[in-house]
Parts: structure tokens; sequence; C-alpha cells
């Protein structure tokens, strides 16, 4: 049965194992993973390592970037998530969960919604967005059953790539646009402001659905290297996708198809 977000127990369990194909699976929920010789985990949300150095992505991504966007930004969203918790019936929860969060808003304090709405939305999409990239010429092509849904509706790579950009360019001041999997099955290519998600639900977000790749185009993400050229930042971006993630979430968003 799906919730009020437009998650099942399913996309819920689904989103947990997210990150399997490149080793960060708590990063995917905001956490991460206990330090073996910690007597306890740490309460809250907690920065998950990157799954790679910080220069991997280079030449498409600096390291520089890499270090302010992840250690920096990335940072901010757990820290001011955390503090914006705390005090609300999910302060408590065992292990945070940023999909539980937005299955259970309706529980926040109304003053406290927008501020919950973009740091967990930011460290949810976060966490996300490093694992769908890896190292240029490490992350694979799309497998055959995606590539077949990718020529079906987009035409070809390229009218995907099109469509993708032309939703990312057309994004006013900051967001993410993504690739995801709606509640038939098909694809389709939206953007979403700010921090904001499908994962979140049409009624907090304005879409719903199971996102399977996504890009940030805050400008943090990109201006260092590429300063006001988003297109240029968006071209690059595409070498470093690490189709292995999404091939596994497109199994997983279909799998019961």
């Amino acid at each position: 049965m799906a919730n009020e977000a437009g998650l099942s127990r399913r996309d819920i369990l689904a989103a947990a194992g997210m990150a399997g194909a490149v080793g960060v699976l708590p990063g995917v929920l905001g956490m991460a993973a206990p330090d073996s010789a910690m007597a306890t985990p740490p309460a809250g949300f907690v920065l998950p390592p990157l799954p790679y150095v910080l220069d991997a992505l280079e030449p498409a991504i600096d390291k520089m970037t890499m270090e302010i966007h992840h250690g920096k930004h990335h940072k901010a969203y757990v820290d001011n998530a955390n503090k914006a918790l705390a005090g609300t019936p999910l302060a408590g929860m065992k292990e945070p969960s940023a999909l539980e969060v937005f299955r259970r808003f309706g529980e926040i304090p109304v003053e406290k919604r927008m501020t919950v709405r973009n740091n967990v939305g930011g460290l949810l999409n976060h966490s996300q967005f490093w694992t769908w990239m890896a190292p240029a010429g490490t992350g694979g092509e799309p497998a055959s059953v995606l590539a077949g849904e990718i020529g079906k509706t987009f035409g070809s790579m390229k009218g995907l790539q099109e469509k993708f950009a032309a939703a990312a360019m057309s994004r006013f001041g900051s967001g993410w646009a993504w690739l995801m999997v709606g509640e038939t099955g098909a694809l389709s290519v939206v953007s979403t402001a700010n921090q904001d998600s499908p994962w979140m639900g049409a009624e907090i977000s304005g879409v719903s659905g199971k996102p399977i790749l996504g890009v940030d185009v805050w400008e943090h993400a990109y201006y260092l290297k590429y300063q006001n050229k988003r297109a240029d930042y968006l071209s690059a971006w595409w070498s470093i996708v690490n189709w292995v993630e999404v091939n596994n979430l497109y199994a997983r968003a279909t799998a019961d198809r």
C-alpha cells in the first residue's frame, strides 16, 4: 500500500538497496555505516563517505568542487537536518531514513517543514548523486532492457540527453533534473526546484516517481570549473554517469511489472 507521499513499503526497501553497486548503501538513507570500532552508532543523520577519491571524476568534475560540494554543502544539509528534526516526533528514529521523514512529513510542526524539506531533501539527493557518478570509463552502459526503453521513449540516447539538458537548463535558479520511472513503469524526465525530488511525492515536490538518475544544477555543483556555463557542465557530466547503478535502480523500479 502506498502512503501519502506515493511511497510503498517496497519503494522504501528498494531505496535502502540503491547504493549497493558502489558500496555506500547507508548514504542513500543519509547515514554513514558505523565504524566497527565504535561502541554505538552516532545518533541522527551522518555524512556518508564518497565512493571514490575526490579527484576521481576529473576532468568532468574537479577535485576542489568535490571537496567543497561533499565536505561543506552536503555536510551542512546533514547538520541542519539533524537540528531541524530535534524536538519533533521524528527526532527519536532509531535508524534515520530520509524517505521515512517524507513519509511522516505531516507529523513535523508546520514552522519546521520547509527547513526539514530543504535539508533532508538535500542530504538525500546528494547521497544519491554520488552513487550516480563513477570515474570516466568505469560506469558501463545502459543494460539492454533500459536501452530499449530509452529508445522507445526518447528515440535514442541522444534524445534522452537532449531532454535531460532541456529540463536542467530550463530550471531557473537552483534545482535538479531527473530520469524517473513513473507509476505505469514508463520513463520520463522531470525537473524540481531547490532540493525537492520525486521521492518526496507530488504533494510536497509536485512530482512523484522512482528516480533512477539525477543531476545537480545548483551552481555549487559546477561553478568553480564551468562558471556560468551550465550547458558545458551537463555535457561533460554524461562521461561519468554510473550506468551500473542506474541499471540496478531501473531493475528494482520495474521489478513488479
